[in-house]
């Protein structure tokens, strides 16, 4: 076999991590590089991704103590919950709107104050109606993004039923 069962938690969690990093990366060189101006829901679910991340490298940090590990999982999956909720959210009914400005995740991002804190990465620059027209390989962002969540998801799911 080549992945050992005992280090299988430990190898899916820190994948978990870099797929959720890298996510964010994509994001960045897209607005950045290419011009795809993100909306309300596209940052958010950005934080999103970042807490998913963080969270599972915590997990693969303390994977040794099962307890922990498995209550950084356990926030895992309710972040990818609240991520799909997001980006099917956002594909289903935001997209369809011209504007999504004060709506629940321009009030998130605004509480939090992340524009502030740090405006590279949660900068709104695009209502929902505008970054639905932008496409990676035919698709909407947001349906790439709600993918990564459920395959997360289920990543999650197979680490948290390893003892």
């Amino acid at each position: 076999m080549f992945i050992q069962p005992s280090k299988l938690p430990a190898r899916v969690l820190a994948g978990m991590a870099a797929a959720s990093f890298a996510a964010v990366g994509v994001a960045l060189i897209a607005q950045h590089q290419f011009g795809v101006k993100p909306c309300p829901w596209c940052v958010l679910q950005r934080g999103v991704f970042l807490l998913i991340g963080t969270f599972s490298l915590l997990g693969w940090l303390v994977q040794a103590r099962r307890t922990l590990r498995q209550a950084a999982l356990v926030l895992v999956l309710l972040l990818c919950a609240a991520g799909v909720t997001a980006a099917v959210f956002q594909h289903e009914v935001a997209s369809q709107t011209a504007s999504c400005a004060m709506g629940l995740a321009d009030n998130i991002v605004t509480a939090l104050n992340l524009e502030e804190l740090w405006p590279s990465v949660f900068m709104i620059t695009a209502n929902c109606a505008e970054a639905a027209a932008y496409r990676l390989l035919g698709l909407p962002y947001e349906v790439w993004s709600g993918l990564l969540f459920g395959g997360l998801a289920a990543a999650g799911l197979l680490v948290l039923s390893k003892r």
